[in-house]
Protein backbone atom coordinates (compact mmCIF):
# COMPACT_ATOMS: atom_id res chain seq x y z
CA UNK A 1 0.00 0.00 0.00
CA UNK A 2 1.06 3.67 -1.32
CA UNK A 3 1.12 5.62 1.52
CA UNK A 4 2.96 9.31 1.87
CA UNK A 5 5.78 9.78 4.20
CA UNK A 6 4.43 12.94 5.52
CA UNK A 7 0.78 14.56 4.21
CA UNK A 8 1.29 17.61 2.62
CA UNK A 9 -2.54 18.59 1.67
CA UNK A 10 -5.47 17.25 2.30
CA UNK A 11 -8.87 18.16 1.43
CA UNK A 12 -12.00 17.40 2.76
CA UNK A 13 -15.54 17.75 0.97
CA UNK A 14 -18.94 16.89 2.57
CA UNK A 15 -21.23 15.72 -0.17
CA UNK A 16 -24.98 14.20 0.01
CA UNK A 17 -27.40 13.16 -2.24
CA UNK A 18 -24.66 11.15 -4.37
CA UNK A 19 -24.61 11.88 -8.15
CA UNK A 20 -27.64 13.61 -8.11
CA UNK A 21 -26.39 15.86 -4.65
CA UNK A 22 -24.01 18.81 -4.40
CA UNK A 23 -20.11 18.95 -2.63
CA UNK A 24 -18.84 21.42 -0.93
CA UNK A 25 -15.21 21.77 0.38
CA UNK A 26 -14.56 23.15 4.32
CA UNK A 27 -12.89 26.11 2.81
CA UNK A 28 -16.12 26.92 0.95
CA UNK A 29 -13.94 26.93 -2.66
CA UNK A 30 -15.44 23.95 -3.86
CA UNK A 31 -19.44 24.05 -4.28
CA UNK A 32 -21.00 22.42 -7.10
CA UNK A 33 -23.93 20.41 -8.06
CA UNK A 34 -23.86 17.01 -9.44
CA UNK A 35 -25.75 15.11 -12.29
CA UNK A 36 -25.43 11.52 -13.82
CA UNK A 37 -23.36 11.18 -16.59
CA UNK A 38 -25.33 12.38 -19.63
CA UNK A 39 -28.17 14.09 -17.67
CA UNK A 40 -29.60 17.48 -18.89
CA UNK A 41 -29.27 20.36 -16.09
CA UNK A 42 -26.71 22.96 -14.58
CA UNK A 43 -24.78 19.45 -12.53
CA UNK A 44 -21.47 18.36 -13.27
CA UNK A 45 -20.71 14.44 -13.11
CA UNK A 46 -18.03 12.45 -11.29
CA UNK A 47 -16.14 11.40 -14.28
CA UNK A 48 -15.21 14.97 -15.31
CA UNK A 49 -14.58 16.07 -11.63
CA UNK A 50 -11.65 12.92 -11.85
CA UNK A 51 -10.63 13.74 -15.21
CA UNK A 52 -10.09 17.28 -14.18
CA UNK A 53 -8.17 16.29 -10.87
CA UNK A 54 -6.32 13.70 -12.48
CA UNK A 55 -5.08 16.04 -15.62
CA UNK A 56 -4.29 18.61 -13.30
CA UNK A 57 -2.05 16.85 -11.12
CA UNK A 58 -0.22 15.53 -13.95
CA UNK A 59 1.33 18.47 -15.65
CA UNK A 60 3.09 19.13 -12.36
CA UNK A 61 4.13 15.62 -11.53
CA UNK A 62 5.26 16.36 -15.13
CA UNK A 63 7.47 18.90 -14.18
CA UNK A 64 9.01 17.37 -11.71
CA UNK A 65 10.31 14.43 -14.11
CA UNK A 66 11.00 16.37 -16.21
CA UNK A 67 13.17 18.79 -14.10
CA UNK A 68 15.43 15.23 -12.51
CA UNK A 69 15.49 14.32 -16.76
CA UNK A 70 16.88 17.58 -17.39
CA UNK A 71 14.10 18.16 -20.30
CA UNK A 72 12.78 22.09 -21.02
CA UNK A 73 8.92 21.59 -21.28
CA UNK A 74 6.93 23.54 -23.82
CA UNK A 75 4.71 26.45 -22.65
CA UNK A 76 2.07 25.08 -24.25
CA UNK A 77 2.05 21.33 -22.65
CA UNK A 78 -1.58 19.81 -21.95
CA UNK A 79 -2.93 16.68 -20.23
CA UNK A 80 -6.37 15.84 -21.64
CA UNK A 81 -8.35 13.18 -19.60
CA UNK A 82 -10.88 10.96 -20.82
CA UNK A 83 -12.90 9.14 -18.00
CA UNK A 84 -15.08 6.34 -18.72
CA UNK A 85 -17.67 4.02 -16.51
CA UNK A 86 -19.10 1.17 -17.22
CA UNK A 87 -20.28 -2.50 -16.17
CA UNK A 88 -18.00 -4.85 -15.08
CA UNK A 89 -20.19 -8.34 -13.40
CA UNK A 90 -21.93 -7.14 -10.73
CA UNK A 91 -19.74 -3.98 -10.21
CA UNK A 92 -18.63 -0.91 -12.22
CA UNK A 93 -15.12 0.31 -13.46
CA UNK A 94 -13.68 3.02 -14.59
CA UNK A 95 -11.05 3.19 -17.62
CA UNK A 96 -9.00 6.15 -18.12
CA UNK A 97 -6.95 7.83 -21.06
CA UNK A 98 -4.65 10.25 -20.22
CA UNK A 99 -3.53 12.14 -23.84
CA UNK A 100 -0.05 14.00 -23.35
CA UNK A 101 1.14 17.19 -25.98
CA UNK A 102 4.20 17.91 -25.71
CA UNK A 103 4.60 19.87 -29.12
CA UNK A 104 8.74 20.85 -29.82
CA UNK A 105 10.20 17.42 -28.21
CA UNK A 106 11.35 14.54 -29.76
CA UNK A 107 9.03 11.55 -29.68
CA UNK A 108 10.99 9.27 -27.64
CA UNK A 109 12.03 11.20 -25.33
CA UNK A 110 8.04 12.52 -24.77
CA UNK A 111 7.26 8.98 -24.01
CA UNK A 112 10.04 8.35 -21.50
CA UNK A 113 8.68 11.52 -19.82
CA UNK A 114 5.44 10.35 -20.07
CA UNK A 115 6.23 6.77 -19.02
CA UNK A 116 8.05 8.39 -15.77
CA UNK A 117 5.30 11.03 -15.11
CA UNK A 118 3.39 8.20 -14.76
CA UNK A 119 5.18 6.69 -11.78
CA UNK A 120 5.88 9.52 -9.68
CA UNK A 121 1.77 11.45 -10.90
CA UNK A 122 -0.24 10.92 -7.26
CA UNK A 123 -3.21 9.75 -9.31
CA UNK A 124 -1.36 7.50 -11.27
CA UNK A 125 0.03 5.71 -8.31
CA UNK A 126 -3.03 5.47 -6.23
CA UNK A 127 -4.97 3.68 -9.34
CA UNK A 128 -2.04 1.62 -10.22
CA UNK A 129 -2.99 -2.09 -10.88
CA UNK A 130 -6.44 -0.82 -10.07
CA UNK A 131 -7.86 0.35 -13.26
CA UNK A 132 -7.61 0.40 -17.07
CA UNK A 133 -4.89 3.44 -17.90
CA UNK A 134 -3.87 4.11 -21.37
CA UNK A 135 -1.21 6.83 -22.02
CA UNK A 136 -1.05 8.61 -25.11
CA UNK A 137 1.07 11.14 -26.63
CA UNK A 138 -0.89 13.42 -28.89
Amino acid sequence: MNRPEKVIHAAKVHTTGGRVGSSRSDDGKLDIKLSRPGASGTGTNLERLFAAGWSACHEPAMEHVARRMKVALPADLAVDAEVGVGPNGAGFDVAVRLNVSLPGIAADVALRLIEATHEVCPYSRATHGNIAVETKLV
